[in-house]
């Protein structure tokens, strides 16, 4: 599966079928999955000093297409925007993001859309478990790596990071009995030397526009309100 799956997966309840973090967190969070997805397979990568384009920005290395639709439709952005800042990509690519990856979820019988209404009048679409066999394998690999101190692979790494920036890994791993030593353990981790150093470097890239993306839509929500 996707990193993006993978995250809204752990990022939804099993049994109520809501999400455990708030948008436009989530949201980012997911975009800054495919980003980091994209990242991993060669597709895209964060400039260094010296490269074509501005240190930091976005460089396309490789337009062919995945082979997956979500990432495509993504790859496709990404490639008409070379040289962008990663935070600023973050809207675009998550737009309609999480309804495609709930969707695709759902199709693959790992999800199940569960439609009703609140109130009796407004429509809303739950998503509780229907199989959650992967899910627990991905579970599994997060406590081994941030209650037992093993190794963590370049995706279960992913996840973390993305988690730690939307500060919910608490919410994620429940049973902990120091949350505060699991949030720097986390924190550890995504900073930590567990991939190629460019690798490395993209991902810590994508973490921190994700973290930049949160924190400019929050402060326009509370300044609208």
């Amino acid at each position: 599966m996707l990193i993006a799956e993978d995250l809204l997966l752990l990022l939804y309840d099993d049994e109520s079928g809501k999400p455990i973090a708030g948008s436009p967190g989530l949201d980012y969070a997911l975009g800054g999955a495919v980003l980091i997805e994209l990242t991993l397979l060669g597709k895209v990568d964060i400039a260094e000093a010296g490269d074509q384009v501005k240190a930091g920005r976005l460089k396309v290395l490789d337009t062919t297409p995945t082979g997956d639709a979500v990432l495509d439709e993504r790859l496709a952005i990404l490639a008409g925007k070379p040289g962008a800042k990663p935070k600023d990509l973050m809207g675009k690519l998550s737009k309609k993001l999480r309804d495609q990856v709930l969707a695709k979820l759902a199709e693959r019988g790992v999800l199940e859309a569960d439609k009703g209404k609140v109130l009796g009048l407004f429509p809303v679409t739950r998503w509780p478990a229907k199989d959650a066999r992967h899910e627990a394998e991905v579970r599994s690999r997060l406590e081994n790596v941030l209650k037992l101190g093993t190794q963590p692979d370049e995706r279960t790494a992913s996840l973390i990071a993305l988690l730690s920036a939307l500060n919910v890994v608490p919410k994620v791993v429940t049973d902990a009995v120091d949350k505060k030593a699991l949030k720097q353990r986390a924190k550890e981790i995504s900073e930590s030397d567990w991939a190629a150093s460019a690798v490395r470097k993209a991902v810590q890239e994508m973490q921190a526009a994700v973290t930049a993306a949160i924190v400019v839509a929050s402060t326009a929500g509370a300044g609208s309100s």
